[in-house]
């Protein structure tokens, strides 16, 4: 099974409209470890690694989820990251 890492900045109204908290339910659906968190600049940064195909899917379903909120996301595929065993909120 081959495994993947992205990390997604995402831009627009995505801070105080319960993304972080939407984020986390939408990643517990499938197989994928990393983080998200709320950066001081107002855009939100994730971290998903897993299976290419459920990485793939829960990036999906978290735009599919915030398409009104979500200005632009710069998704890019990065090296896998140790020390993440689930996924979760980060401060």
């Amino acid at each position: 099974m081959e495994r993947t890492a992205k990390h997604i900045v995402f831009r627009g109204n995505v801070q105080g409209v319960g993304f972080r908290y939407s984020t986390h339910r939408i990643a517990r659906r499938y197989d994928v470890t990393g983080f998200v968190r709320n950066c001081p600049d107002g855009t939100v940064e994730m971290l998903l690694q897993g299976p290419a195909a459920d990485v793939d899917a829960c990036l999906r379903d978290v735009q599919d989820s915030f398409a009104s909120h979500i200005r632009d996301a710069k998704v890019e595929a990065v090296p896998g990251a140790a020390g993440y065993d689930d996924f979760r909120i980060t401060f």
